[in-house]
């Protein structure tokens, strides 16, 4: 009776639904992979999905109650055979033996029968469930799959966008450096020419006061007005300040050049000095004094370190997250104070580095901020995860320096912090790189 039952037209809708079902599924799992996850989803939602798993379940529904149905159609008709065996067994007793064995014989295969059914039948029940608990074990594996991918979607679009603008801005910082640098190096190499020749000037006005002895009113009278010895003595002065102001605007552009080496890719010994300074150069303005805060007193202990071999741009946009959440950490506890009428509190940041057993750097920085809750710690560097208001902060600054120390540079960087006694970020990278 079974077989019958899985070779019949109902057998062949369920088997035609069954893989339609599976064909979908298998094509919203392509369009995840592929990154369109609305489409995998209308897929899944569609009105063709949701009609083939209707079929499905109403044809599965149909086949038990058939199955039933004949199995039924089975018993009624040995009822009535063992009804006109017992009939025949009354009216003809010399039939009697025969006709007791014909029931018996009739009973067990009755109940042969009944017993076949009854397998088949729960086999086909502990079948259906069986592919109606896979069928959602993979639904629900594929869901997640989905979710995660998502995640990494999100995370990989955020941690791109932030490269990004570390990228722009050092080509904005070594732009603006190469612009300024040529009119500065023309100005300060003509400077010294300028030196020269005023001196060649004043030496020719000293020898024709010297052996010009004609007194002329005109001469005279223009030398006390434009206060002549004065000239002379402040022409040297005033070249010599200005010698100096552009050999101040060269050394600034020269750190300019120096943190727009953001867009580096290759790794190469760098002097991490430079690199902080550079990076506190970009945020001086952040570190004077205005109407919302005092000023921002930087306290370098630098040791003396060996050139260390890595991604210069990458160590310097570290220096750029932790410097400026460091500053931000002052600013909220310059808020604080404000409202309590505190005036005289001191806003340091102390940058101390060291040598390690001579195969590591340590770069330690320090605030005397608000510091960092024990429940917040935790979660540091977790990638989206911010305590700054909307806005104002992405949750990816720390997540990015851990990836950069950690992955990129087979290095170390932890946070020591205390409520109310400020925070410090201790980076730990190898002098050099294990090929």
């Amino acid at each position: 009776m079974a077989p019958k039952a899985y070779k019949n037209e109902d057998a062949q809708k369920i088997d035609a639904a069954n893989q339609r079902l599976v064909t979908m599924e298998y094509q919203s799992f392509d369009l995840v992979n592929k990154n369109q996850k609305e489409t995998a989803q209308q897929v899944l939602s569609s009105r063709e999905y949701e009609t083939q798993k209707r079929i499905y379940a109403d044809r599965i529904a149909k086949r038990n109650r058939n199955i039933s149905l004949q199995l039924q159609q089975k018993i009624d008709e040995y009822y009535q055979r063992i009804f006109w065996a017992v009939l025949e067994s009354i009216l003809s007793l010399a039939l009697l033996i025969p006709a007791w064995l014909l029931v018996l014989h009739l009973l067990q295969q009755y109940l042969k029968d009944k017993k076949i059914a009854q397998t088949a039948l729960e086999e086909t029940n502990f079948r259906l469930e069986m592919e109606v608990a896979e069928r959602t074990a993979k639904l629900e594996h594929k869901n997640i799959q989905l979710k995660q991918t998502l995640q990494e979607l999100q995370h990989t679009q955020v941690q791109l966008i932030q490269t990004e603008k570390m990228s722009s801005l050092g080509q904005l910082v070594a732009g603006v450096a190469h612009e300024i640098n040529n009119p500065v190096n023309f100005i300060h190499g003509n400077l010294i020419h300028l030196k020269e020749y005023s001196q060649q000037l004043l030496t020719l006005i000293s020898l024709y006061k010297q052996e010009n002895c004609n007194y002329n009113p005109e001469i005279t009278t223009l030398i006390d007005e434009i206060d002549l010895e004065f000239i002379i003595d402040d022409i040297p002065k005033t070249l010599s300040s200005m010698t100096v102001g552009t050999e101040r605007i060269c050394e600034i552009v020269l750190t300019l050049r120096n943190f727009s080496r953001l867009d580096e890719a290759e790794m190469k010994p760098v002097d991490i000095h430079e690199g902080i300074d550079s990076t506190l150069l970009i945020l001086q303005h952040r570190l004077k004094q205005n109407h919302k805060q005092q000023e921002i007193e930087i306290i370098k202990k630098y040791g003396k370190l060996p050139l260390v071999e890595c991604y210069a741009g990458g160590l310097n946009q570290v220096f750029m997250n932790i410097l400026s959440n460091a500053i931000d950490a002052l600013s909220e506890r310059e808020q604080e104070y404000l409202t309590k009428n505190v005036t005289e509190h001191l806003n340091s940041i102390i940058i101390h580095t060291q040598v390690k057993n001579e195969e590591f750097v340590i770069i330690s920085i320090k605030d005397n901020g608000i510091g960092i809750p024990e429940k917040v710690k935790t979660r540091l560097f977790d990638p989206f995860f911010t305590t700054k208001p909307v806005g104002k902060g992405t949750g990816l600054g720390l997540s990015i320096s851990y990836h950069i120390i950690v992955n990129k540079h087979q290095g170390k960087i932890k946070c020591i912090s205390e409520l109310g006694k400020g925070t410090e970020f201790i980076i730990e990278i190898p002098i050099q790189q294990t090929r």
